[in-house]
């Protein structure tokens, strides 16, 4: 089976990649709430997907699919401990803003 070549060029998924990533990294620094972050967090992840899909098409191979893959397992395993956490400093705190606790107590 031979490889389709996209008529879109690389430099379209990196910018595109980019802006997501710099979006979600503009997440994490500014927002105070954990769901806010949690969401920044999986923006910054979904960048990276987009960048290992890219160089998997502009390359031929499925490497960059397999890591992807990887990646979104990867997530979903954030997401559940994440919600966890926000689950517990809900519960403790009354808020999910991270500012709040200044630490962890049992």
């Amino acid at each position: 089976m031979t490889a389709v070549a996209s008529s879109i060029p690389p430099e379209w998924y990196l910018l595109l990649a980019a802006a997501v990533f710099c979006i979600g990294l503009f997440g994490v620094l500014t927002r105070n709430d954990a769901l806010y972050f949690l969401m920044s967090v999986e923006l910054m992840m979904n960048a990276a997907n987009i960048n290992f899909v890219a160089f998997a098409l502009y390359y031929g191979d499925l490497t960059g699919q397999v890591f992807a893959l990887f990646v979104i397992a990867l997530a979903a395993a954030e997401v559940a401990i994440g919600i966890g956490i926000i689950l517990v400093l809900y519960r403790n705190f009354g808020v999910t803003d991270v500012t709040v606790p200044t630490e962890m107590r049992w």
